[in-house]
């Protein structure tokens, strides 16, 4: 197991050169002067070549990326143009709302794409499946900006359940009651793509239900409950995962809409925020903290995988 961790890890060194590489020429690849870009067509001669000698670009090429690698390591993402301090406290500033959005809309993937899919495997063909996948079928046609629209409507104008927008830390006043600010950004956020994760768990839950161990169980007199959870679930595992796993990147992916939906002021509306002003220093730090957080997250499935089935490991 450990051997087979290390060999992740360094397989993952060549994708962190990549991205920091990307991240890095970001500025130089974009027609025009950034500065310029950045400042607009106000900006004076000092302006620009102050912030050019802020941003280190009168330097040479090799030095500015070895010095933008160091600085990253070292927790230095740059300093933002639009709100005058360091990218990395902006970002920390933000993180907690599209972190916790993310585990809420993954709470609810699993819930109702699980679940789902658990119980339209063990009634296939059922009305109660029939109508579960039309549920899902629906779920999945609808945007979410539109799916966040009507939760809005609906729990929030008439209901009065759940406020409309905004949000509260919940290391504040309130503490976790605050997470009602998320509610409904995540059920936008996660119930789309629950759908797909409940159509895999139904379609690769209902192939192994059709092995013989499965048969076998059944024969011994096993409750159904144990052979579909216990046997069936865990050997149907690996191919939920992987949908699961592709799910959460699509959620934060999908931050940047929920979030200005509801005027989250989370990492994802930052995003939208740094590019409509042109803040590339910002959208640079956004690029490699996604970056770590993606390979981060195939790093933990892989680990999964190793330990449903350890023949990965020897692979």
């Amino acid at each position: 197991m450990i051997s087979f961790v290390v060999r992740r890890i360094l397989a993952m060194i060549p994708t962190v050169i990549i991205v920091m590489t990307v991240s890095f020429m970001l500025i130089h690849l974009i027609p025009g002067d950034p500065v310029d870009l950045m400042l607009g067509e106000d900006a004076t001669a000092d302006d620009i070549a102050r912030i050019t000698h802020e941003m280190g670009l009168d330097r040479p090429l090799l030095i500015q990326f070895r010095e933008y690698f160091f600085n990253v390591f070292s927790g230095n993402l740059g300093t933002s143009i639009r709100y005058r301090m360091p990218v990395s406290i902006l970002i920390q500033q933000r993180l907690e709302v599209t972190l916790l959005l993310t585990a809420m809309a993954m709470i609810v993937i699993a819930v109702f794409g699980v679940v789902t899919g658990v119980v339209a495997a063990a009634r296939a063909n059922s009305w109660l499946d029939q109508t579960l996948l039309l549920f899902a079928l629906g779920s999945i046609s609808i945007p979410v900006f539109w799916l966040g629209l009507l939760l809005m409507l609906f729990f929030s104008l008439r209901l009065r359940w759940f406020p409309t927008s905004g949000y509260r830390s919940v290391f504040g006043p309130g503490g976790f009651l605050n997470l009602r600010y998320l509610v409904l950004p995540a059920v936008a956020l996660g119930l789309r793509r629950s759908a797909l994760v409940a159509r895999m768990t139904r379609s690769s839950l209902l192939e192994v239900l059709r092995e013989d161990y499965i048969v076998t169980a059944r024969a011994k007199g096993i409750r159904e409950v144990r052979v579909v959870l216990l046997h069936g679930l865990r050997n149907a595992a690996i191919p939920i995962i992987t949908v699961f796993a592709l799910s959460l990147s699509t959620v934060l992916a999908g931050a940047a809409i929920t979030e200005s939906v509801f005027a989250l002021p989370g990492v994802g509306r930052l995003v939208v925020e740094a590019v409509s002003g042109r803040d590339y220093p910002t959208v640079q730090g956004l690029m490699i903290v996604f970056g770590f957080l993606y390979l981060g997250i195939n790093f933990l499935i892989d680990i999964t995988y190793s330990l449903l089935d350890p023949r990965i490991q020897y692979g």
